[in-house]
């Protein structure tokens, strides 16, 4: 394996983010009709369909979700942010939210934070999807603190040393 400062050579992008979810066929559905992905792959396990994987129409994501009934912990992620996409534009964002209204589904609105806008949509599970156009530079650092919730500043030299 050969690695740059460009990161390590042919490791191109992840492969996929996998869910836990309480209800396979209604999240197949949930993630389909908001992501507007295909069904790529079924898993079934002893005649029980157990996982699904889930496509893009251009093939840059896919999404995996597996019955949380057949995880190895049963993980219950309600309210974290497992995964963040990057939208292209701010406009992005307001289409999603467009798109949530049209479908019935709920979302936490458009947030201006520092670094840019985000979109929260949880899923069936509370799972929540992140909506994210960072607008930030990515080629420094930069720290950023919160106090009972709430955003109190950057600072510029990493805590987390080696």
């Amino acid at each position: 394996m050969s690695t740059t400062s460009a990161g390590i050579i042919g490791l191109d992008r992840i492969a996929q983010v996998k869910l836990p979810v309480s209800d396979l066929a209604g999240s197949v559905a949930w993630y389909c009709r908001l992501l507007d992905l295909r069904l790529w792959v079924e898993i079934v396990e002893d005649g029980v369909p157990r996982g699904a994987g889930l496509i893009d129409p251009q093939g840059r994501f896919n999404i995996a979700l597996r019955d949380r009934a057949a995880c190895a912990s049963q993980p219950d992620l309600n309210g974290f942010d497992v995964v963040a996409f990057l939208p292209g534009s701010r406009s992005v964002l307001h289409d999603m939210v467009a798109r949530c209204a049209r479908l019935g589904i709920g979302h936490g609105g458009i947030q201006d934070t520092p670094a840019g806008a985000l979109l929260d949509i949880p899923d069936p599970d509370g799972t929540v999807l992140r909506f994210y156009h960072f607008t930030d530079p990515t080629d420094g650092f930069t720290g950023v603190e919160f106090r009972d919730g709430k955003h109190v500043g950057n600072y510029d030299i990493p805590r987390l040393r080696r």
